[in-house]
């Protein structure tokens, strides 16, 4: 079987087995996220991709408890460090505008949210 065959084939695949289980699962979680919005947020990025955590500031969180949020960030700051500690320092910085973040859960506490459990998008 050719290689572009393959890739076609596993596509569908994929496409058909992500639907399916959309189909099974979106009336049960549909009400399960949480819409959040941050003017302002920052997140470390590392060698090996970035952090599971960020800090917004100026967010509206919704007073309802959810499984996941999802956070509309008007301007996002990415930090990349040339390691994978704080100690090391920073190659840079990119600035993201208009992003949306789904996380798991958050803490908050003198004007700032700690997003934590943002898988990468």
């Amino acid at each position: 079987m050719s290689l572009t065959l393959k890739r076609i084939l596993g596509g569908t695949a994929a496409v058909t087995i992500g639907a399916a289980a959309l189909l099974g699962t979106g009336a049960g979680t549909a009400g399960a996220f949480g819409g959040a919005h941050c003017d302002r947020a920052e997140q470390d990025m590392w060698s090996d991709g970035p952090s599971r955590n960020l800090t917004g500031y100026r967010c509206s969180i919704p007073s309802d408890g959810h499984r996941w949020y999802t956070v509309e960030i008007d301007t996002l700051v990415q930090r990349h460090y040339k390691g994978d500690t704080l100690d090391g320092a920073i190659d840079g910085t990119e600035t993201l505008h208009d992003t949306t973040i789904r996380c798991l859960g958050y803490t908050s506490g003198d004007g700032t949210v700690n997003w934590f459990g943002c898988p990468p998008s």
